[in-house]
């Protein structure tokens, strides 16, 4: 392992490069397709790795993200992999405590709660030290993956985290996290452009650890209005795009394609397409047409089945992929879910999907 580890050049040679092209907005004979959390408990395989291990605990195992990476390629003729792993590693980085707890998900032990809390932060990330056993997963996954389909890498974005870190976990409402906002706009800045600063270190030593593209969740953009999106999300998400791609070119790296996802978003859609990314990925909340029309023609586009569509049977799966397809055009474009896959989801439906795209598109293509 050390071999591959140690030393990320002389990966072997990339097959499948149609999700690439489609991101870079070149011309693709199908419409490639992967899924957000494809590499999840809705695999039979995936919940056997994990059994036995804490969910952190995996995430610091090289091995274990390579193979849980890994075990949907094996099922479905995916064109991208995504890393496996979490957005919460950064907190972790910074010196937060973040614990798995069953049945209510990520929990933070101190999050947050005043401005003086700031100060317990790591004011300056090493991230080769704090986030390195994401660095080694990478690059033995993308050695494991023998050039099959490029290899995603990911983190959160700032405000997504800043919420997190606030609230101590999941909330329907983030009004401790937005009560900052609106309370302390100084600290709120001051945290989240120390996130942006180590969330730019940490995709730039992915690409170095062999990520050939970047995905970067706002996951919490739905509980900001237009406003504080403008001030407190937009800006960051900016900047990550700009440091990232000068970073790259200053440490002789490849300039890999950037996506952004900012879920529940569709008020700032004009704002992500010039926001420096290559993709914008959309959640299902919005119409194909209505988002290529607000984003022009100089984006892809990726996204936005309706996870739960994946509940219906397979022939509806079919015809709700083709229209999807009629409603985006098969080029600048790569088929995804909504959002992530979610655990009680049949292997063999997510299957339907993928396969519906690859069809449908190579039709429409052909026509």
């Amino acid at each position: 392992i050390c071999s591959f580890v140690c030393s990320p050049k002389g990966f072997p040679k990339l097959k499948n490069d149609a999700f690439l092209r489609a991101a870079r907005g070149e011309e693709t004979e199908h419409t490639p397709v992967w899924c957000m959390r494809q590499a999840g408990r809705y695999l039979p395989e995936f919940r056997e790795t994990r059994a036995a291990q804490d969910f952190f605990a995996t995430c610091r195992s090289p091995k274990l993200c390579c193979e849980l990476t890994l075990q949907p390629l094996r099922r479905f003729p995916l064109d991208a992999a995504i890393i496996f792993s979490d957005i919460l590693v950064v907190p972790q980085a910074l010196g937060m405590e973040v614990v798995m707890v069953p049945g209510k998900g990520p929990t933070f032990t101190e999050p947050l709660k005043e401005v003086e809390d700031l100060l317990k932060l790591r004011q300056k990330v090493d991230v080769t030290a704090e986030l390195g056993y994401v660095f080694q997963a990478i690059t033995l996954t993308r050695h494991s993956l023998e050039g099959r389909v490029p290899l995603i890498g990911f983190s959160g974005a700032p405000w997504t985290l800043m919420s997190y870190m606030i609230e101590g976990g999941g909330s329907t409402t983030m009004s401790k996290a937005k009560s900052w906002l609106y309370r302390h706009p100084e600290a709120s800045h001051q945290l989240l452009r120390l996130l942006a600063d180590v969330i730019t270190d940490y995709l730039v030593g992915q690409v170095a650890a062999g990520a050939q593209a970047l995905q970067l969740f706002e996951s919490h953009a739905g509980h900001l209005g237009p406003e504080q999106f403008q001030d407190f999300a937009l800006p960051y998400i900016q900047d990550i795009a700009q440091a990232v791609k000068s970073k790259l070119k200053e440490e002789a790296l490849p300039q890999v394609p950037m996506i952004i996802f900012a879920k529940d978003a569709h008020y700032a859609l004009r704002d992500l397409a010039h926001a420096g990314y290559e993709v914008v990925g959309l959640d299902w909340t919005i119409r194909p047409q209505e988002a290529r029309a607000q984003t022009g023609k100089d984006v892809t586009l990726q996204g936005n089945l309706d996870p739960c569509a994946l509940y219906a049977p397979k022939e509806k799966i079919g015809e709700l992929v083709k229209k999807m397809l009629e409603g985006f055009g098969t080029q600048r474009y790569i088929a995804n879910l909504g959002h992530g896959l979610y655990p009680d989801m049949s292997p063999e439906h997510v299957g339907a999907f993928v396969e519906a795209v690859h069809a449908h598109s190579r039709q429409i293509n052909k026509h």
